[in-house]
């Protein structure tokens, strides 16, 4: 079943009023959720008509209508992909048997920590993000970042179903401390660090949207794969929504540096300070917000050695990224993965078992495709003609997970002294002033058609509209 059913009180495409108990727990759910919108959701705007994308239909050509909606309003439902009755399981220990559709006893508590742990990212993002709509940079920025909110309350959503359908008792608690835990809070914080971390400005939004939502895209991907078809196709339909998420953080950073780089043309000043006078964000800034927010979120893949990856693979709960498009026999008993470590003052490749190092497996995946859109950015800075170039610092950068947790090193991959990295950290990652300064630049903008001085237009407005189309009716 692909299309949504809008006549319940919970949209759904999965035959929610067929099964009346799990219907009336998640209507029990929702008022909950309400009060936390209300609470922790977009700061500010709740009596705001916003332009945004709804769900209808789960198929590639026809699941998005648009219009004007308060978000409190938003139909945030439940939606799973089309189910393939001949799937299989393609890859561990129950490679080439029939998918799940019920939970297997055994991996139980295995798959409902996987459920919760994604789950909690999604209501963490949204509270990272509550107030940046105090200071967006336009119309069209606004309607982004609540399209991306709403969104994110649906995969919230979307864990929820899985863990009252399937979990009992214990998946209704579980579903209840979704809503407990907040972002950033010393006594009950969200499960994952990245999401813990202040999303104080528009430029931190962005890159957290590039990188940190790139992670969603790949952990989803692996959980796609999952034997567990309900999971698997719940992750499946995620994805097309995520897609939009890493586009409003690659365009978002482009256009930013597209207007820096105009200035620069126009002025002939590339000095940053003498840049900042004009009120637009110098790269070398620029570079150290991206620094910080990718050495953040490559932690979010875990240790690079890993029993519990071995084992959610093993058992057929969590793939790789795009596991039937690779080659080898989908058991990996006896492969192996090379990783790095700390030897005698340098960083050293060594191989362990490849079972133990899908977390890294997944981790490298993360960064080629992260590599892409450095490289879209920095054509922008060629084709202004400027020799700046941004760059991935190295994986062990800055690491607070894994082998490299506790150990200096520099962005270009030296294994480095305490002291030589409180040398050069100024450089390297973004300081207060730089984020006092960005801060400065946070003024809101909001009239139709208008944009901030330290960021450039896009250029296509959203479904087909003008860029000065009327994203947002305030009232």
């Amino acid at each position: 079943m692909s299309t949504v059913n809008y006549s319940d009180k919970i949209p759904n495409n999965v035959n929610l009023s067929e099964d009346r108990t799990l219907q009336r727990a998640l209507e029990g759910w929702l008022p909950n959720y309400l009060d936390w919108w209300q609470d922790m959701g977009p700061s500010g705007s709740h009596g705001f008509d916003v332009y945004l994308r709804t769900a209808t239909s789960t198929t590639p050509d026809g699941w998005a209508t648009f219009g004007h909606v308060k978000m409190p309003d938003y139909r945030w439902g439940i939606f799973l992909a089309a189910q393939d009755a001949e799937r299989k399981v393609n890859f561990g220990e129950h490679k080439g048997e029939a998918v799940w559709q019920d939970v297997p006893g055994e991996h139980r508590a295995n798959l409902r920590r996987i459920i919760v742990t994604q789950g909690d990212t999604e209501p963490a993002s949204v509270e990272q993000q509550r107030h940046l709509g105090n200071t967006a940079p336009s119309q069209y920025d606004l309607r982004n970042l609540f399209q991306v909110n709403v969104e994110e309350g649906r995969h919230l959503w979307a864990m929820v179903y899985l863990l009252h359908k399937h979990f009992g008792r214990d998946g209704r608690e579980e579903a209840e401390a979704l809503l407990e835990r907040r972002s950033g809070d010393a006594d009950n914080p969200r499960i994952l660090g990245a999401f813990n971390e202040e999303t104080p400005d528009w430029l931190a939004f962005y890159m957290f949207t590039y990188f940190t939502d790139r992670d969603g895209k790949f952990q989803l991907n692996a959980l796609a794969e999952s034997g567990f078809d309900p999971l698997a196709r719940t992750t499946r339909f995620m994805l097309t929504e995520e897609a939009h998420h890493m586009f409003v953080g690659e365009s978002g950073v482009s256009r930013v540096i597209q207007r820096s780089c105009q200035v620069m043309k126009e002025t002939g000043i590339e000095d940053p300070t003498e840049l900042r006078k004009l009120g637009v964000i110098d790269l070398p800034t620029l570079q150290r917000y991206l620094n910080f927010h990718y050495s953040v979120t490559i932690d979010l893949f875990g240790a690079d050695q890993s029993s519990n990856a071995a084992i959610f693979y093993s058992s057929g709960l969590k793939g790789r990224y795009e596991e039937t498009k690779r080659s080898d026999d989908h058991l990996l008993k006896g492969d192996g993965y090379k990783i790095l470590e700390v030897k005698d003052g340098a960083l050293v490749e060594k191989e362990v078992p490849m079972l133990n190092a899908l977390n890294e497996v997944l981790r490298d995946d993360f960064i080629r495709d992260s590599a892409g859109g450095i490289g879209r950015w920095n054509k922008v800075i060629e084709k202004a003609g400027l020799a700046f170039r941004l760059t991935l610092p190295h994986k062990a950068f800055n690491r607070h997970i894994g082998t490299f947790a506790g150990i200096r090193v520099s962005p270009d991959g030296r294994a480095i002294s305490e002291s030589e990295w409180a040398l050069n950290v100024n450089q390297w990652l973004a300081t207060k002033e730089d984020r006092a300064y960005v801060a400065s630049l946070m003024g809101r903008v909001v009239e139709t058609g208008k944009y901030a001085n330290w960021i450039a237009p896009p250029p296509i407005g959203i479904n087909k509209q003008p860029i000065d189309f009327e994203y947002i009716r305030f009232n």
